[in-house]
């Protein structure tokens, strides 16, 4: 691994062109007329016990267990959603 890491060029980061709304939310789920972008489709496809989706895609009831902290979150607006690389530094790093 270490003849891998040592193979990867050396770059300084470059932002020119980035526009976050470049990157559309997608809605790839088991309901895609249900109106849920990407952060509400995480919750569903990690919830312990499956929320209702309302109106615009409003999740209510569900349990979620956090293995960050060892906790039951009950509210979906509890729980931050995020990309396991920020998009900014992915394209900085292209």
């Amino acid at each position: 691994m270490g003849a891998a890491v040592s193979a990867l060029p050396l770059a300084i980061e470059d932002r020119t062109g980035y526009q976050r709304t470049s990157f559309k939310h997608w809605n790839a789920g088991e309901i895609p007329a249900d109106g849920c972008n990407a952060r509400a489709e995480v919750l569903l496809s990690e919830a312990v016990e499956y929320p209702e989706i309302g109106p615009g895609c409003a999740l209510t009831g569900g349990v979620w267990w956090s293995y960050y902290d060892d906790t039951t979150v009950t509210e979906a607006s509890k729980l931050d959603i995020d990309h396991m690389v920020p998009l900014a530094e992915a394209w900085d790093s292209k």
